[in-house]
Order: structure tokens, then C-alpha cells, then sequence
């Protein structure tokens, strides 16, 4: 983890302060800033191998944020925010997000969802690295690029995650439980409708009717699977 850059932006100081102690400590090259404006500034500068990002900021929101860094990059973000309900939970991750986490939290379970959101921003290691082609969607897990009847679709590092996964297990039911562990690493702290926002972005991205998929496909009752 040497040489990963962290922003943290938080402006609540006693948490900035533990958060950026714990990175650091784990090994991250942290830079901790307290306010929206200050973050997008960085931003246009350079990007950082992953961002967290407090929700409620002087100046730039969080929500905003995410929006302009999503239109530019697919750097992670996991959000921070004291605020509980499902609704900001929702509208982070529809935003872009890849985790959420509610305050108080533990720093050390920040600084695992951290490595595990990095884990898997990079090419699955040890998985087969072949292309995947079917009729009308290609994925290319070097790139990490998707292309649906030839043309390029924007996918967050989540989105790209469970695509992939259940593109490679085509038919094969996944629970929203699996999905978490298999995607996040971990699901004993995720809410499991965190799956069920991220498919219905995935299907917006990848399916000719989202109201209607033909391919990411609901189980009731069970999960979803991928049907070439």
C-alpha cells in the first residue's frame, strides 16, 4: 500500500484527526482537507488512488463532488456522514459511491474498507483474465472497460466488479450476501440494498430496458444472475 494517495476530506476536526492517524499508521500517503471547495480544487490538480469523503462539507457538498468526480474518473469514494437515513445512504451510492459508512464508526473498519474497496478497484488477481463476449456485451477485465453493441459504458469500480462477476458465472444465482462478499469483500457491515442500488444502475448502463432486463436478471426471493 505504499505510495497510495488518500484525500480525505472532513471537516469535523477530531475525526479528520483519527482518520488520517489511522491511514497513516496503515501506510497510506494521506492529504486531509476540510471543505468541499479545497477538495475540488485537489481534484483538478490530480486525482488520488481513492477518496473519502465526508457528505455534509462547507462549500462543495459531498453529493456534488462525487457528481463532477464521477463525470471525470472512476477513483473510489467511500462517503462518510452522520446522517442515517436511507435516503442519503441511497442517493450516495446512486451517485457513486463505492461504500458508506455512518458516523461514529471504528477507524480501524475504515482503514479495512479502504484496502478492501483498493483490492478491488484493481484487475480481479488471480481470475481468469480473458475477455468476456456475448451477443451484445463485451468486458475486458485488463482495461476494465465495458462495451455494449460496440460502444463504451461507464462503469464505477463497484458496478464493474459485480458486472463482471456475474457475467463470468453466466446463469449462476448470487444472494445479495454473496454479492457483498464476493464485490466489497465483507457484508457483515453493508446494508444488503446496497446490491440492489448498484444493479439497478448497472441495468440503466447495460440493459436496452431497464424496467425490463433481458440479461441482469432478479431471482425473487434469492438474488440475481447474469443470462447471456
Amino acid at each position: 500500500m505504499n505510495g497510495t494517495k488518500i484525500l480525505l476530506v472532513e471537516d469535523e476536526p477530531s475525526i479528520a484527526e483519527i482518520v488520517e492517524l489511522y491511514l497513516s499508521r496503515a501506510g497510506f500517503q494521506v492529504q486531509a482537507l476540510k471543505d468541499g471547495n479545497a477538495a475540488l480544487e485537489s481534484l483538478q490538480n490530480e486525482f488520488p488512488d481513492l477518496l473519502v469523503l465526508d457528505l455534509m462539507l462547507p462549500g462543495f457538498d459531498g453529493l456534488s463532488i462525487t457528481r463532477w468526480l464521477r463525470d471525470r474518473s472512476e477513483v473510489p469514494i467511500i462517503m462518510l456522514t452522520a446522517r442515517r437515513e436511507e435516503s442519503d445512504r441511497i442517493a450516495g451510492l446512486e451517485m457513486g459511491a463505492d461504500d458508506y459508512m455512518v458516523k461514529p464508526f471504528s477507524p480501524q473498519e475504515l482503514v479495512s474498507r479502504v484496502r478492501a474497496v483498493l483490492r478491488r478497484s484493481k484487475a480481479p488477481g488471480g481470475e481468469p483474465v480473458a475477455a468476456i463476449h456475448y451477443n451484445d456485451l463485451d468486458i475486458n477485465p485488463i482495461t476494465r472497460t465495458v462495451y455494449v453493441h460496440g460502444e463504451e459504458v461507464l462503469l464505477t469500480v463497484k458496478e464493474f466488479d459485480m458486472l463482471w462477476l456475474l457475467a463470468r458465472h453466466p446463469r449462476q444465482v448470487f444472494s445479495r450476501v454473496q454479492l457483498l462478499e464476493q464485490v466489497w469483500g465483507f457484508a457483515e457491515y453493508i446494508d444488503p440494498g446496497t446490491v440492489t442500488v448498484h444493479i439497478r444502475r448497472i441495468r440503466e448502463k447495460v440493459e436496452a430496458d431497464p424496467s425490463a432486463p433481458l440479461h441482469l436478471q432478479t431471482v425473487w426471493g434469492i438474488g440475481y444472475k447474469y443470462e447471456p
